[in-house]
Parts: structure tokens; C-alpha cells; sequence
């Protein structure tokens, strides 16, 4: 092998990865194994980054304020629809509601469906840390997207949008 492992990084790891995998395990799909790495490490890096510089200086963490993100632009909420929004199980929902609800950030109410539901809304002290975190927030998506010209910056939207749309041509899990 031309790479010892200790002198992989990213990049090297997916040549590596694509040509064992092809040329060893009989898998031939190198650009769709490429891709989806690639995507995820994306993804990582940039939920990370936003975690570590906006929200836990803060005192939140990234699955926290994308529940009070939802609730904040959609308004009040019953959880299950927060988490079809969010992207998260009920579960998180609920475990995070409990956490947001005693930092006062969000408010728990009986819903009028029946005795058992629930509405997830923000506090007034809520919505004012939103603004200031969504401000921060909102600087480092700024910084991420300038390294792609606008134009490039709606192409990757639309190219995603499609991969996204394109679930529905096979047996996609997901949560709802």
C-alpha cells in the first residue's frame, strides 16, 4: 500500500477506501461511495463547528437550538411536529423540552387535541436569546457560504434539494 495509516488524512482515506473497495470487494460505485463521504464529512464539520463557536459558548448544544430554532420561526408546536421539523426523534424532543423548559427558554401547555397532548412554545426570555444566537449563528453560515459564489451556492442547493427529492425513487428510512 502506498499509504501507511498514520499518513492518511480525509481525502487520501476516500482514494484509499474507493479503490480497496472496488478493486478488492468487487464494489464499483467509487463517485457514489465519494459522494456520500464526502457529504457527511461536510455535514460533520460544519454541525461541529457551529456547535463549538455559537451555540455551546452559549450554553446550548447544536440538537437544542434546532429544537428552539423550529419552535422560535414556526411557533407553538406539538412536539411531534417540532421533531418532523427538526429533524429528531419525539424522544430528543421530549428530553430537550424538559431541559429548555427548566432554563425557562420554553414553555410546556396542555394542547386542545385531547388530554394527553402538549404545545412546545418559546418564553418571551426565548425569543430574546434567539435573536442573539440566531445573530451568531447567522455570521458563521455567512462565512461558510462566502467560500462558494452565489451562484455555485444555489447550485449546491438545488443539487442537494434533488438528492433529498430523490429519496422517494427507493426505500429511504427516515425520521418523521
Amino acid at each position: 500500500m502506498d499509504d501507511e495509516p498514520a499518513d492518511l488524512d480525509f481525502w487520501s482515506f476516500v482514494d484509499l477506501a474507493g479503490g480497496r473497495l472496488a478493486d478488492e470487494f468487487g464494489f464499483p460505485h467509487r463517485l457514489a461511495t465519494r459522494l456520500l463521504l464526502t457529504l457527511n464529512r461536510a455535514s460533520a464539520i460544519v454541525t461541529y463547528d457551529l456547535e463549538s463557536t455559537v451555540h455551546r459558548p452559549r450554553g446550548h448544544s447544536w440538537a437544542g437550538f434546532r429544537l428552539l430554532f423550529v419552535t422560535w420561526l414556526a411557533g407553538p408546536l406539538e412536539p411531534g411536529r417540532a421533531a418532523a421539523l427538526a429533524g429528531m426523534s419525539r424522544a430528543a424532543v421530549s428530553n430537550l423540552a424538559k431541559t429548555l423548559v427548566a432554563d425557562g427558554l420554553m414553555v410546556r401547555t396542555p394542547g386542545e387535541r385531547d388530554g394527553r397532548s402538549v404545545i412546545l412554545s418559546l418564553t418571551e426570555d426565548g425569543r430574546r436569546r434567539m435573536l442573539e444566537i440566531f445573530a451568531g449563528q447567522h455570521e458563521r453560515e455567512r462565512q461558510w457560504a462566502g467560500v462558494l459564489t452565489e451562484t455555485e451556492q444555489r447550485m449546491l442547493i438545488m443539487l442537494l434539494e434533488k438528492l433529498i427529492e430523490g429519496r422517494h425513487a427507493f426505500d429511504v428510512r427516515e425520521r418523521s
